[in-house]
């Protein structure tokens, strides 16, 4: 893996861990209550964790967010998505948002690398 894609993805877990400790320390109730919602989203029910997240993973490539890519690729993957269920993941996301969603999947396909090392 290129170093610098490396560092910029232990930027966006850095940054992320930063700002969630200000939130919660210091945040009204608004992220808490945001905090809840997301674990009720991503309890199992008739889809299992791991499905959840590589739903989240084809939204993430759509709208282009990089740190919900890597969030949600390291997470699947923690819930026992394999590698080809999180790059078929990536494809949904694909053919939902076309062209410019070829581009964002080059930094999700730098995530899986990342966290497959």
């Amino acid at each position: 893996m290129d170093p610098e894609d490396r560092q910029k993805i232990e930027k966006i877990i850095a940054d992320r861990k930063k700002a969630h400790g200000r939130l919660v320390q210091g945040g009204s109730g608004v992220y808490k209550a945001f905090l809840e919602m997301e674990k009720a989203a991503y309890t199992p029910g008739s889809l299992s964790t791991a499905q959840k997240e590589l739903i989240a993973v084809g939204i993430a490539v759509v709208i282009n967010c990089e740190s919900c890519m890597e969030w949600h690729i390291h997470q699947a993957l923690l819930s026992g998505a394999t590698r080809e269920q999180v790059l078929e993941a990536i494809d949904v996301g694909i053919e939902f948002g076309g062209g410019p969603a070829t581009v964002s999947t080059r930094f999700a396909l730098k995530v899986l690398e990342y966290y497959q090392a």
